[in-house]
């Protein structure tokens, strides 16, 4: 399930270590659930599939047709386990398996499901039965969202704000996205500053210029070359026709 992005080493990926870290590592009667939050684009579902992966999690990616009732098959699936019976049945067959298992549950694009009460709840019974970590992925404003499911709010142990992309991150995409071709320091500034904080961006940027490179049959590039370079800003494209 590891992506291309998923091998550079960003800051963020630094970040939810550390949080699941302290989430599976908590002293007795301390919460296990954990926020990860921050913009579109600053590179938190890459990050978050990776560690999944490094610890052994469960991942789950909500959409926003989800019930409470797909939301439970769809942990049931990652499980291993086939769905079936009520939603109280199944909720505990997932706390049975996650306290048997002991392994961590990710919750991926909770955005969906944090105005709703049902689910925010649910998720809550999903932790209380269970007492493993459980750590919810989403944008800017989940926390702002959470805040008013009070039995929920208060069980968070880790908030984590996703940081925007910074040179070092640029570096390290660079050496994926743009392999064995060099790339000035000036050039991985500028395409932070045309970021606005997305790792995304900086990653399609990087694309965008290793090709072109290997087009021109550059070795090399420089702010000179990279004049030359169509590059992704987040505005809209347009386009004269004659």
């Amino acid at each position: 399930m590891k992506t291309k992005a998923a091998t550079a080493k960003i800051f963020n990926l630094g970040l939810i270590q550390f949080a699941l870290k302290k989430l599976i590592e908590r002293q007795d009667g301390l919460p296990g659930l954990g926020v990860f939050y921050g913009p579109s684009g600053f590179g938190k579902t890459t990050t978050t599939v990776v560690i999944a992966n490094e610890v052994n999690a469960y991942y789950v990616q909500m959409k926003s047709a989800w019930t409470r009732k797909v939301l439970l098959e769809k942990i049931l699936i990652e499980m291993g386990i086939t769905p079936t019976g009520s939603l109280a049945v199944m909720l505990d067959q997932i706390c049975g398996q996650l306290a048997l298992s002991r392994r961590a549950l990710i919750i991926d694009e909770f955005d969906y499901a944090a105005e709703k009460a049902g689910m925010v709840e649910l998720v809550r019974d999903i932790y209380e039965g269970s007492q493993v970590p459980v750590l919810l992925v989403g944008e800017e404003r989940l926390p702002q969202k959470l805040k008013k499911f009070e039995r929920f709010h208060g069980r968070v142990l880790a908030w984590v704000a996703a940081q925007p992309v910074s040179f070092d991150d640029a570096r390290a995409l660079a050496d994926i996205y743009a392999h064995g071709l060099g790339i000035d320091d000036e050039v991985l500034k500028e395409l932070v500053r045309l970021a606005h904080g997305s790792v995304r961006r900086v990653s399609v940027n990087l694309t965008n210029i290793f090709d072109f490179a290997n087009v021109k049959g550059w070795a090399h590039v420089g702010m000179d070359e990279l004049a030359e370079v169509s590059l992704f800003t987040g505005e809209a494209p347009t386009r004269r026709l004659s």
